[in-house]
């Protein structure tokens, strides 16, 4: 299968790069810089090397030793990325006068090189670097500067070599996704046939080639991720294929029943498990977010592991494990932002192999492939959920009333989302369908209040719903105030505990859409 690969040097925009590309129907892969799979490429069709954190003259600058791929693939390098080029072959960068940041319009001068093919004249593009190329090596041209940046663009003259100043992958650079296109399209030959039904056809074979007559067992959270998987794997080994669903307590109002009677409809074979009880002890007390999602994930595998041991023949451990899941908990300079529950590996006493039919899909394609599979609307449009459940919501120690609070409000919330329409684009929508993730979060505080004629002195709740494409980044969602009036009213005057509503308008970065 073609692929681009990208080379990641640690821009936080890498993954919209990925993103991008995807949108062209072509399938690309990141990798740390260092990663490069010498002597087995023959499937790459071009190399992008994003930005960077670093100055290309640092000392602990990221590097890749170009002639790996020089000559045989095209590269397109990107800030960062085109800066190490010139560099590197032997051009310079330094320092600029000012930070360059901002919107900036194209100034062609050779407005026919491929790169540029389709771009309208003055085309916005969007600059953020702390350097600046100031020569290009020989054999190389600019072409196309801006108003303060010389170098904007370039290209070898006798090489499939470009570099960009700007980041066509950015929503601000109007016409980045052309050029992008003409880079993996135009440039690279690329076929443009990565497709949900194309993923279905391929995932399903190399299942089956995989697995073959092998029993898998997948953990079930109710989520759009691990029922498209389970769906998927359904699909290549029927029968070897059995479901457990665990309710460790930390679900959503009901979600345990309504989870299990959903599942029906799927044909799958399901197993529900109720360990409340073990969660809520195993975490009294326990106030740190990353050991809660180690106890919480731990406990996950104990429950499960009980459960698939009486599977006695399962070699394979079903997951539903996206391509954000496995970027997030580990990024190129090594350090976790936070980790996920089904990230890392298996415990040695699982002795189970680990088979993850998602790996590679973004959130929006999980969702393409759902529907292609032909599952209900209801569950593919199902908000993300975190692994961890509510434990991540309530801010401090968890408590069973403490749950039985945050469930009401939470189902308060949701239902009213799901309730409330509005006109988009001449269409009645859902505010539920407007925005990519929606909860409650239990804060560890309590505030004054007054009902009827008494003072009060309970807890206090922060409504949390952000607008997204693939949780990379996210925006706060604009919810209509007499929305966020009606649903302040209904949680304070029917949740028993809770005196005090807040709505967070914090975005991704430089918060995360969680709170822990």
């Amino acid at each position: 299968m073609q692929k681009i690969l990208i080379l990641d040097f640690g821009s936080q925009t890498t993954q919209l790069i990925a993103r991008r590309i995807r949108e062209l129907d072509t399938f690309c892969e990141i990798v740390p810089y260092n990663k490069y799979p010498v002597g087995d490429d023959n499937y790459i069709i071009g190399v992008i090397l994003s930005g960077s954190p670093y100055s290309v003259y640092d000392k602990e600058a990221f590097k890749v030793d170009l002639q790996q791929f020089r000559g045989r693939k095209p590269i397109l390098g990107i800030c960062y990325g085109a800066q190490f080029i010139s560099y590197t072959l032997g051009g310079n960068v330094e320092p600029a006068g000012s930070r360059e940041y901002g919107r900036q319009n194209l100034q062609f001068i050779n407005k026919e090189n491929p790169l540029f093919q389709g771009f309208d004249d003055n085309s916005q593009v969007w600059m953020s670097h702390g350097d600046t190329i100031t020569a290009i090596p020989n054999d190389f041209e600019c072409i196309a500067s801006t108003e303060t940046v010389k170098y904007a663009a370039y290209a070898a003259k006798n090489e499939k070599i470009w570099g960009v100043q700007f980041h066509p992958e950015v929503f601000h650079s109007l016409q980045g996704t052309l050029l992008l296109k003409n880079f993996v399209v135009g440039i690279c030959g690329g076929c443009q046939d990565w497709s949900a039904a194309s993923f279905i056809d391929t995932t399903v074979a190399e299942l089956k080639a995989q697995v073959g007559n092998d029993k898998v067992v997948l953990g079930l959270s109710g989520g759009v991720d691990s029922s498209v998987a389970a769906v998927l794997l359904n699909k290549a080994i029927g029968k070897n294929l059995t479901c457990i669903f665990v309710d460790n307590g930390l679900l959503r109002k009901n979600e345990f029943q309504n989870v299990l009677n959903d599942y029906k409809c799927l044909g799958l074979n399901v197993i529900g498990i109720d360990a409340k009880e073990k969660f809520y002890a195993e975490l009294a007390g326990v106030e740190e977010p990353e050991k809660k999602r180690k106890i919480i994930g731990k406990g996950f595998v104990d429950v499960f592991n009980a459960e698939a041991q009486k599977i006695t023949d399962a070699k394979w451990l079903g997951q539903g494990t996206i391509y954000p899941d496995r970027i997030e908990s580990l990024n190129i300079t090594g350090k976790t932002i936070k980790s996920h529950h089904n990230v890392g590996g298996l415990p040695k006493e699982m002795k189970l192999q680990l088979c993850e039919p998602l790996k590679w899909l973004f959130k929006d394609e999980v969702r393409k492939v759902g529907r292609q599979l032909g599952m209900p609307e209801h569950l593919i449009k199902r908000h993300p959920f975190p692994g961890p459940g509510l434990g991540v919501r309530i801010l401090g120690d968890i408590t069973p009333e403490k749950v039985r609070i945050l469930q009401d409000a939470d189902d308060i919330f949701i239902n009213g989302l799901r309730e409330w329409k509005t006109m988009v684009d001449g269409v009645e929508t859902s505010l539920y369908d407007q925005v990519w993730q929606a909860g409650v979060i239990l804060l560890p505080v309590k505030s004054v209040g007054v009902m009827g004629d008494e003072r009060t002195y309970e807890r206090a709740v922060a409504l949390r719903a952000v607008t997204s494409a693939d949780a990379m980044t996210a925006d706060w969602a604009h919810l209509p105030y007499d929305f966020l009036a009606k649903v302040s009213n209904d949680i304070i005057n029917k949740v028993k505990g809770v005196n005090r509503v807040a709505y967070d308008i914090s975005s991704k970065p430089p918060a995360t859409i969680e709170w822990e």
